[in-house]
């Protein structure tokens, strides 16, 4: 069964930094788009971020340029997500996604169950 799980997040003080996973099984991320979606309370869910099947190209959203750099590990199938210089409004439930292609234009198949990261002093 294919699925998408998350985890690394938690509670950090603004200013830190988290790495978050996005594990694959029963299906090999090689030929899959792979696409970070925070949902923060009362916002809609967003894309801002994501790295390409096939040569890895990554894209950001211009809010997190600079702070959120997104990369792969096809060995270990997992995705990493790697943030920093963390803010109260980067409080959201992060979820990744896999589209299949190189295009990371969605729609997205597979979707993981989330992880929460909470920025708080």
């Amino acid at each position: 069964q294919a699925q998408l799980v998350e985890s690394g997040g938690g509670l950090v003080q603004p200013g830190g930094s988290l790495r978050l996973s996005c594990a694959a099984s029963g299906f090999s991320l090689d030929y899959y788009s792979i696409g970070w979606f925070p949902h923060a309370p009362g916002k809609e869910r967003e894309g801002v971020s994501c790295i390409s099947g096939g040569y890895g190209v990554t894209y950001y959203a211009d809010s997190v340029k600079g702070r959120f750099t997104i990369s792969r590990d096809n060995a270990k199938n997992t995705v990493y997500r790697q943030i920093s210089s963390l803010k109260p409004e980067d409080t959201a439930v992060y979820y990744c996604a896999a589209e299949r292609g190189d295009y990371c234009s969605g729609p997205y198949e597979y979707w993981g169950q989330g992880t929460q990261v909470t920025v708080s002093s």
